[in-house]
Protein backbone atom coordinates (compact mmCIF):
# COMPACT_ATOMS: atom_id res chain seq x y z
CA UNK A 1 0.00 0.00 0.00
CA UNK A 2 1.68 3.19 -1.04
CA UNK A 3 1.78 6.88 1.43
CA UNK A 4 -1.14 7.83 -0.14
CA UNK A 5 -3.99 4.82 0.96
CA UNK A 6 -2.11 4.39 3.95
CA UNK A 7 -2.85 7.78 5.03
CA UNK A 8 -6.68 8.11 3.04
CA UNK A 9 -8.05 4.73 3.00
CA UNK A 10 -10.97 2.75 3.93
CA UNK A 11 -9.80 -0.26 7.50
CA UNK A 12 -11.47 -2.56 9.86
CA UNK A 13 -12.57 -1.73 13.18
CA UNK A 14 -9.25 -3.43 14.75
CA UNK A 15 -7.21 -2.04 12.54
CA UNK A 16 -8.13 1.41 13.47
CA UNK A 17 -8.39 0.68 16.87
CA UNK A 18 -5.05 0.07 16.84
CA UNK A 19 -4.05 2.95 15.23
CA UNK A 20 -5.92 5.01 17.64
CA UNK A 21 -3.92 3.54 20.64
CA UNK A 22 -0.31 4.40 18.81
CA UNK A 23 -1.36 7.73 19.19
CA UNK A 24 -2.07 8.71 16.12
CA UNK A 25 -4.37 11.82 14.86
CA UNK A 26 -7.44 10.39 12.63
CA UNK A 27 -10.25 11.81 11.04
CA UNK A 28 -12.93 8.95 10.47
CA UNK A 29 -16.25 8.62 8.77
CA UNK A 30 -18.36 5.51 8.96
CA UNK A 31 -21.77 3.71 10.04
CA UNK A 32 -22.52 4.56 13.60
CA UNK A 33 -22.36 1.02 14.85
CA UNK A 34 -18.46 1.07 13.66
CA UNK A 35 -17.61 3.71 15.13
CA UNK A 36 -18.98 3.16 18.49
CA UNK A 37 -16.04 0.31 19.04
CA UNK A 38 -13.41 2.80 19.05
CA UNK A 39 -11.16 3.24 22.00
CA UNK A 40 -10.53 7.23 23.03
CA UNK A 41 -7.67 9.03 21.29
CA UNK A 42 -7.06 11.87 19.30
CA UNK A 43 -9.80 11.44 16.52
CA UNK A 44 -13.16 12.83 15.59
CA UNK A 45 -16.07 11.39 13.28
CA UNK A 46 -19.08 11.57 11.33
CA UNK A 47 -21.58 8.84 10.21
CA UNK A 48 -22.06 8.27 6.46
CA UNK A 49 -21.28 5.04 4.09
CA UNK A 50 -20.34 7.01 1.19
CA UNK A 51 -16.64 7.27 0.66
CA UNK A 52 -14.35 8.44 -2.68
CA UNK A 53 -11.19 5.58 -2.15
CA UNK A 54 -8.26 5.22 -3.58
CA UNK A 55 -8.47 1.66 -4.42
CA UNK A 56 -11.99 1.33 -5.54
CA UNK A 57 -12.88 4.80 -6.28
CA UNK A 58 -17.19 5.62 -5.16
CA UNK A 59 -18.14 3.22 -2.89
CA UNK A 60 -20.76 2.56 -0.69
CA UNK A 61 -19.40 0.61 2.68
CA UNK A 62 -21.30 -0.14 6.28
CA UNK A 63 -18.24 -2.61 7.17
CA UNK A 64 -15.04 -0.74 7.23
CA UNK A 65 -14.23 2.72 8.30
CA UNK A 66 -12.76 5.51 6.17
CA UNK A 67 -9.59 7.07 7.71
CA UNK A 68 -7.49 10.30 7.36
CA UNK A 69 -4.21 9.67 9.58
CA UNK A 70 -2.65 13.49 9.79
CA UNK A 71 1.09 13.84 9.93
CA UNK A 72 2.74 13.25 13.41
CA UNK A 73 3.75 17.14 13.37
CA UNK A 74 -0.16 18.06 13.31
CA UNK A 75 -0.85 18.07 16.53
CA UNK A 76 -4.06 18.10 18.51
CA UNK A 77 -4.56 21.87 20.17
CA UNK A 78 -8.07 21.00 21.39
CA UNK A 79 -11.02 18.97 20.59
CA UNK A 80 -14.97 18.70 22.27
CA UNK A 81 -18.03 18.78 21.16
CA UNK A 82 -19.74 22.17 21.53
CA UNK A 83 -24.01 22.73 21.50
CA UNK A 84 -25.18 25.85 19.89
CA UNK A 85 -24.64 28.03 22.74
CA UNK A 86 -20.46 27.54 22.42
CA UNK A 87 -20.34 27.00 18.80
CA UNK A 88 -20.31 30.82 17.68
CA UNK A 89 -16.70 31.18 20.06
CA UNK A 90 -15.24 28.29 18.37
CA UNK A 91 -12.80 29.36 16.09
CA UNK A 92 -11.40 31.60 18.56
CA UNK A 93 -10.00 28.93 20.97
CA UNK A 94 -7.61 27.51 17.93
CA UNK A 95 -3.51 27.92 17.64
CA UNK A 96 -1.60 30.77 16.06
CA UNK A 97 -0.46 28.41 13.41
CA UNK A 98 -2.49 25.48 12.33
CA UNK A 99 -6.02 24.41 11.17
CA UNK A 100 -9.68 23.90 12.40
CA UNK A 101 -12.01 20.65 11.61
CA UNK A 102 -15.25 21.00 11.89
CA UNK A 103 -18.08 17.96 11.79
CA UNK A 104 -21.46 18.79 12.07
CA UNK A 105 -24.59 16.68 12.25
CA UNK A 106 -27.09 17.09 9.01
CA UNK A 107 -30.44 18.48 10.09
CA UNK A 108 -29.16 19.66 13.71
CA UNK A 109 -29.70 23.33 15.38
CA UNK A 110 -26.09 23.64 15.28
CA UNK A 111 -25.99 22.62 11.10
CA UNK A 112 -28.43 25.45 10.64
CA UNK A 113 -26.69 28.23 12.97
CA UNK A 114 -23.09 27.76 11.39
CA UNK A 115 -24.89 28.16 7.69
CA UNK A 116 -27.34 31.04 8.36
CA UNK A 117 -24.98 33.01 10.69
CA UNK A 118 -21.37 31.36 10.83
CA UNK A 119 -19.80 33.54 8.69
CA UNK A 120 -20.36 36.78 11.47
CA UNK A 121 -18.49 34.66 13.79
CA UNK A 122 -15.10 36.07 15.86
CA UNK A 123 -11.87 34.42 14.70
CA UNK A 124 -13.51 32.04 11.41
CA UNK A 125 -11.59 33.64 9.17
CA UNK A 126 -8.28 34.05 11.18
CA UNK A 127 -6.75 30.10 10.25
CA UNK A 128 -8.46 27.84 8.08
CA UNK A 129 -11.56 26.25 8.65
CA UNK A 130 -12.28 22.61 6.74
CA UNK A 131 -15.01 20.38 7.84
CA UNK A 132 -18.07 18.39 6.15
CA UNK A 133 -22.10 17.44 7.33
CA UNK A 134 -22.63 13.78 8.32
CA UNK A 135 -25.20 11.82 7.39
CA UNK A 136 -27.04 8.74 6.72
CA UNK A 137 -27.85 6.20 4.30
CA UNK A 138 -29.85 7.77 1.93
CA UNK A 139 -32.64 5.11 2.56
CA UNK A 140 -32.25 6.11 5.91
CA UNK A 141 -32.74 9.82 5.84
CA UNK A 142 -35.80 10.55 8.12
CA UNK A 143 -35.41 7.17 10.06
CA UNK A 144 -31.46 7.40 11.49
CA UNK A 145 -29.98 10.87 12.63
CA UNK A 146 -26.53 11.65 11.92
CA UNK A 147 -23.72 11.94 14.58
CA UNK A 148 -20.51 13.58 15.20
CA UNK A 149 -18.30 12.11 17.89
CA UNK A 150 -15.19 13.33 19.95
CA UNK A 151 -12.68 10.11 20.29
CA UNK A 152 -10.95 11.87 23.66
CA UNK A 153 -14.26 11.66 25.74
CA UNK A 154 -15.56 8.69 23.55
CA UNK A 155 -18.93 10.59 22.93
CA UNK A 156 -20.95 11.16 20.62
CA UNK A 157 -23.98 13.39 19.21
CA UNK A 158 -26.67 14.40 16.94
CA UNK A 159 -27.05 17.83 18.37
CA UNK A 160 -23.62 19.11 19.04
CA UNK A 161 -20.56 19.71 16.78
CA UNK A 162 -17.31 18.35 16.80
CA UNK A 163 -14.07 20.41 16.53
CA UNK A 164 -10.95 19.99 17.04
CA UNK A 165 -8.04 22.60 16.38
CA UNK A 166 -4.64 21.30 14.87
CA UNK A 167 -1.32 22.68 15.92
CA UNK A 168 1.24 22.90 13.08
CA UNK A 169 5.35 23.66 13.35
CA UNK A 170 6.21 27.45 12.44
CA UNK A 171 8.20 26.02 9.49
CA UNK A 172 4.18 24.62 8.16
CA UNK A 173 1.05 25.99 7.05
CA UNK A 174 -2.42 24.87 5.81
CA UNK A 175 -4.34 25.78 2.76
CA UNK A 176 -8.33 25.24 2.09
CA UNK A 177 -9.13 24.99 -1.36
CA UNK A 178 -12.48 23.92 -3.64
CA UNK A 179 -13.75 22.23 -6.50
CA UNK A 180 -16.79 23.44 -8.04
CA UNK A 181 -17.38 21.75 -11.06
CA UNK A 182 -20.82 23.86 -11.86
CA UNK A 183 -20.89 27.49 -13.58
CA UNK A 184 -23.79 30.19 -13.71
CA UNK A 185 -25.82 29.17 -16.82
CA UNK A 186 -26.75 32.07 -19.36
CA UNK A 187 -30.33 32.09 -17.66
CA UNK A 188 -32.87 34.16 -15.66
CA UNK A 189 -30.95 36.13 -12.37
CA UNK A 190 -32.88 34.80 -9.16
CA UNK A 191 -33.15 37.18 -6.18
CA UNK A 192 -34.65 36.21 -2.86
CA UNK A 193 -36.17 38.52 -0.16
CA UNK A 194 -35.73 36.19 3.08
CA UNK A 195 -32.56 34.18 4.22
CA UNK A 196 -33.51 30.57 5.05
CA UNK A 197 -33.27 26.88 3.21
CA UNK A 198 -36.75 27.65 2.11
CA UNK A 199 -38.16 29.65 -0.58
CA UNK A 200 -41.83 29.77 -2.36
CA UNK A 201 -41.21 32.77 -4.38
CA UNK A 202 -38.21 34.27 -6.02
CA UNK A 203 -37.78 37.73 -7.76
CA UNK A 204 -37.13 36.50 -11.14
CA UNK A 205 -35.59 39.31 -13.57
CA UNK A 206 -37.24 41.70 -10.99
CA UNK A 207 -40.63 40.29 -11.04
CA UNK A 208 -41.78 38.43 -8.59
CA UNK A 209 -42.71 34.61 -8.86
CA UNK A 210 -43.30 30.84 -7.55
CA UNK A 211 -40.06 29.61 -8.34
CA UNK A 212 -41.77 26.04 -8.57
CA UNK A 213 -43.78 27.33 -11.25
CA UNK A 214 -40.92 29.14 -12.61
CA UNK A 215 -38.71 25.62 -12.49
CA UNK A 216 -41.76 23.81 -14.04
CA UNK A 217 -42.42 26.13 -17.07
CA UNK A 218 -38.16 26.24 -18.33
CA UNK A 219 -37.79 22.47 -17.81
CA UNK A 220 -35.02 22.97 -15.18
CA UNK A 221 -33.06 20.01 -13.77
CA UNK A 222 -33.01 20.32 -9.59
CA UNK A 223 -30.03 18.33 -9.83
CA UNK A 224 -27.96 21.39 -10.95
CA UNK A 225 -27.51 23.97 -8.16
CA UNK A 226 -28.31 27.68 -8.06
CA UNK A 227 -24.76 29.15 -8.08
CA UNK A 228 -23.96 32.60 -6.86
CA UNK A 229 -20.84 34.92 -7.59
CA UNK A 230 -19.04 35.58 -4.24
CA UNK A 231 -16.60 38.10 -5.64
CA UNK A 232 -15.44 35.64 -7.67
CA UNK A 233 -15.57 32.80 -5.66
CA UNK A 234 -18.96 30.42 -7.20
CA UNK A 235 -20.91 29.28 -4.19
CA UNK A 236 -23.58 26.08 -4.84
CA UNK A 237 -26.96 26.10 -3.18
CA UNK A 238 -28.34 22.25 -3.93
CA UNK A 239 -31.76 21.77 -3.98
CA UNK A 240 -32.64 19.50 -1.45
CA UNK A 241 -36.20 18.77 -2.56
CA UNK A 242 -39.77 20.46 -4.11
CA UNK A 243 -42.29 20.88 -1.39
CA UNK A 244 -45.59 20.88 -4.14
CA UNK A 245 -48.45 20.93 -1.40
CA UNK A 246 -46.75 23.92 0.67
CA UNK A 247 -45.65 25.37 -3.10
CA UNK A 248 -41.83 25.81 -2.28
CA UNK A 249 -38.48 24.40 -2.49
CA UNK A 250 -36.09 23.18 0.55
CA UNK A 251 -32.35 23.55 0.15
CA UNK A 252 -29.14 22.00 1.19
CA UNK A 253 -27.83 25.50 1.98
CA UNK A 254 -29.74 28.89 2.50
CA UNK A 255 -30.38 31.26 -0.23
CA UNK A 256 -29.75 34.77 0.96
CA UNK A 257 -31.05 38.37 0.14
CA UNK A 258 -29.08 40.67 -2.03
CA UNK A 259 -26.53 38.51 -3.80
CA UNK A 260 -27.77 36.81 -7.49
CA UNK A 261 -28.27 33.28 -8.07
CA UNK A 262 -28.34 31.75 -11.51
CA UNK A 263 -29.34 27.86 -12.24
CA UNK A 264 -26.00 25.80 -13.28
CA UNK A 265 -25.18 25.23 -16.96
CA UNK A 266 -25.22 21.14 -17.12
CA UNK A 267 -21.89 19.48 -17.25
CA UNK A 268 -20.68 16.18 -19.11
CA UNK A 269 -18.50 13.60 -17.59
CA UNK A 270 -18.08 14.57 -14.37
CA UNK A 271 -14.90 12.19 -13.74
CA UNK A 272 -13.30 13.68 -16.57
CA UNK A 273 -13.83 17.04 -15.57
CA UNK A 274 -12.59 16.36 -12.01
CA UNK A 275 -9.63 14.86 -13.21
CA UNK A 276 -8.89 17.71 -15.43
CA UNK A 277 -9.82 20.14 -12.23
CA UNK A 278 -7.26 18.91 -9.68
CA UNK A 279 -5.03 18.22 -12.47
CA UNK A 280 -2.66 20.98 -11.11
CA UNK A 281 -2.48 19.73 -7.33
CA UNK A 282 1.11 19.40 -6.63
CA UNK A 283 0.57 16.93 -3.62
CA UNK A 284 -2.48 14.91 -2.58
CA UNK A 285 -4.16 16.48 0.05
CA UNK A 286 -4.23 15.97 4.01
CA UNK A 287 -8.04 16.32 4.28
CA UNK A 288 -10.83 16.36 1.55
CA UNK A 289 -14.36 15.51 0.98
CA UNK A 290 -16.82 15.23 -1.88
CA UNK A 291 -20.70 16.11 -1.68
CA UNK A 292 -23.45 13.15 -1.45
CA UNK A 293 -25.42 14.60 -4.43
CA UNK A 294 -21.95 14.82 -6.83
CA UNK A 295 -21.66 10.96 -5.45
CA UNK A 296 -25.36 10.32 -6.19
CA UNK A 297 -26.02 12.33 -9.40
CA UNK A 298 -23.11 11.53 -11.43
CA UNK A 299 -22.71 8.20 -10.57
CA UNK A 300 -19.77 8.17 -9.06
CA UNK A 301 -19.94 4.26 -7.87
CA UNK A 302 -16.64 2.73 -9.00
CA UNK A 303 -15.22 5.40 -10.51
CA UNK A 304 -12.54 7.59 -9.14
CA UNK A 305 -12.18 11.12 -8.20
CA UNK A 306 -8.37 12.04 -9.11
CA UNK A 307 -6.38 12.35 -5.41
CA UNK A 308 -9.61 13.30 -3.84
CA UNK A 309 -10.23 10.87 -1.40
CA UNK A 310 -12.60 10.70 1.87
CA UNK A 311 -16.17 10.85 2.85
CA UNK A 312 -19.34 11.64 0.95
CA UNK A 313 -20.96 14.40 2.56
CA UNK A 314 -24.41 16.18 3.11
CA UNK A 315 -22.73 19.35 3.16
CA UNK A 316 -18.84 20.33 3.06
CA UNK A 317 -16.68 23.30 5.00
CA UNK A 318 -13.96 25.80 4.02
CA UNK A 319 -14.74 28.30 6.25
CA UNK A 320 -19.03 28.54 5.75
CA UNK A 321 -20.82 25.63 4.12
CA UNK A 322 -20.97 24.59 0.94
CA UNK A 323 -22.79 22.24 -1.39
CA UNK A 324 -22.32 20.24 -4.13
CA UNK A 325 -18.49 20.84 -4.13
CA UNK A 326 -15.20 19.66 -2.76
CA UNK A 327 -13.23 20.76 -0.30
CA UNK A 328 -9.78 19.86 0.47
CA UNK A 329 -6.54 21.06 2.99
CA UNK A 330 -3.01 20.87 1.92
CA UNK A 331 -0.31 20.76 4.54
CA UNK A 332 2.76 22.52 3.33
CA UNK A 333 5.82 22.82 4.62
CA UNK A 334 6.39 19.37 6.56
Amino acid sequence: MNALKADRSLFGVEAVARMIESGATLLLAAEEALLDQLPRGNWIAGTIPYFMSAEQGGVEDHERIFVTRLPEQARVHRQELMDGEALPSFAQSGPDNGFTLLYLPSQSDVHGMFALHGQTWPGLFDRPVVGWVAGTALDRVGLDTAKVYDGASGTKSDTHAAVMHIALPDHAWAAVDTVNLFEQGDGDAIHFDTLGFTAGEARINGQKRRLIDYIEEHGIDTRLPLVADYNGAKINVATARIVEEEGKLEFFAPVFPGITYRFAKPIGDYPALFAEKVAKMDRPPSFSCNCILNYNYADLEGRHTAGITGPMSFGEIAYVLLTQAVVYLTIEGL
